[in-house]
């Protein structure tokens, strides 16, 4: 990659050019996802059995299981209606994408999109639930509120810390009878991990050896950090900064809050074993990792920072839509591997590799949480899959297209839960296999047969 092939221009004229295709995309198919039926309709006497008479027999069952069990629990409803298979996309709209605080309406596009993805990427049926509300226990309450309904839930897009307070009580609580995972944080650092296993490998570096910096604070590198440790990093191996510069125990704007910013405090006193104070550069000074979750650039990271880095240094500039710095800048001071969230650079570090296949796997033996192992399997399949076809500096990780990731990514998903005793359905690797390919292949000729008939149809040209 080298600065002649690109140019800022060019690259900024392409990255809008999905703004104004969904300008013209979106009111012309007015939303993304539709409910269609998928048992037979031969004739009207089949609402008899779909719909009453014949409907209450299914509901008596569930009903006579909760009475027997005891519990709000029942296989009942996993084997007679979808719940199985729905996950709800909860937000608020308090931190969409790089747009901020937009309110819950205007988040419905990112949701809509999301469960997009869950469909065509993972078979899973997934809808948007935009709340109206403004507080954690708000949303948490609410999300009790949906269980019967869904198989899993996936928070999106709620700011921080009050996303921590959500998923960390949700994932707690008795209450909870379904799987919880925020993608902003779990999904983030899965397909970061997976990367990061990969291109230390690449460069010959051990995992525990490592020296990692991160450029930001919020949920997704604080996240990020929580899994590597619990991968085996050691915790003191991480120096995080926030825009005030590194964490370390004497940042007392930060020890002031601790109460409400209890994981960036808890950064602060057990991470940056070399106990460094000062400013971005200094934290990236003699590391041999940086990754970065933080303002959208370019120069959020100077070239010049990364000069200053180990031999072979590695950049993760996740922000989007611009990362914290262009990718041959990056490479002209040295970086001999950089990932960014952009799919038209090589190395996409993007959560849509993870949660489709995580979910799969997670519905697939009735998961009752999604837990940092099933993470870490989850990058770890991933890595190996790109390892696989054999790792380059521009390939670390698989892309989107390549769809046989997510059934291997189900599998050690659904076999890291049944490990842990964190499912409530045991099955062989190959009937994992087996189900969730099946469902992903199904749910992609789905689309595509809809769009050969002509009920998907094709929308306008946008140059």
């Amino acid at each position: 990659m080298t600065k002649e092939k690109y140019n800022v221009e060019e690259l900024l004229k392409k990255a809008d050019l999905p703004n104004r295709q969904a300008e013209a995309w979106h009111p012309f198919y007015r939303g993304k996802i539709e409910i269609v039926s998928k048992v037979k309709i031969d004739n009207f006497d089949d609402f008899a059995v779909w719909y009453t008479p014949g409907v209450a027999r299914p509901c008596r069952i569930i009903e006579e299981e909760i009475k027997v069990t005891k519990k709000f629990r029942p296989f009942a409803a996993y084997n007679l209606t979808n719940k199985w298979n729905n996950v709800a996309v909860v937000s608020d709209g308090s931190r969409v994408l790089g747009l901020g605080d937009i309110g819950p309406e205007a988040a419905m596009p990112v949701m809509e999109g999301k469960a997009l993805l869950f469909k065509y990427l993972g078979g899973v049926d997934a809808f948007p639930v935009c709340l109206d509300c403004h507080n954690a226990d708000e949303i948490i309450t609410a999300v009790k509120w949906l269980q019967p309904t869904f198989g899993g839930i996936n928070l999106e897009d709620i700011s921080q810390p009050k996303c921590f307070k959500v998923l960390d009580t949700l994932r707690r609580s008795k209450d909870v009878r379904i799987p919880v995972w925020h993608d902003d944080q779990q999904g983030t650092a899965t397909i970061i991990i997976a990367a990061m296993f990969n291109a230390l490998k690449y460069v010959n570096k051990k995992l525990d050896e490592t020296l990692f910096s991160m450029v930001g604070a919020g949920a997704a590198n604080m996240a990020t950090a929580r899994v590597m440790e619990a991968a085996g990093i050691p915790k003191k191996n991480i120096i995080m900064m926030d825009s005030k510069g590194i964490l370390h125990p004497g940042r007392r704007d930060i020890e002031r809050k601790k109460h409400k910013f209890k994981l960036k405090w808890d950064m602060c006193i057990n991470s940056n074993g070399e106990e460094r104070d000062g400013d971005i550069p200094t934290g990236m000074k003699d590391t041999d990792i940086v990754i970065a979750a933080s303002k959208p650039g370019p120069r959020t990271i100077e070239p010049k920072w990364i000069q200053t880095m180990t031999n072979d240094p590695i950049v993760f500039a996740c922000a989007n839509p611009i990362p914290e710095i262009w990718p041959w800048e990056a490479k002209e001071s040295g970086a001999i591997i950089v990932a960014t969230g952009r799919s038209d650079f090589p190395n996409q570090v993007n959560n849509s590799l993870g949660f489709p296949g995580i979910f799969r796997g997670t519905l697939d033996v009735m998961g009752i949480t999604i837990t940092d192992g099933m993470c870490i399997a989850a990058a770890e399949e991933l890595a190996k899959t790109a390892e696989k076809k054999e790792l380059s500096a521009d390939y670390i990780i698989p892309s989107m297209d390549e769809w046989e990731v997510f059934p291997r990514e189900a599998v050690a998903v659904g076999q890291q839960a049944i490990k842990e005793g964190g499912a409530r359905l045991k099955l062989t690797r190959q009937e994992a296999f087996e189900r969730a390919e099946t469902l992903i292949r199904r749910a992609r000729k789905q689309t595509h047969s809809l769009m050969d008939l002509g009920f998907i149809l094709k929308p306008p040209q946008v140059s």
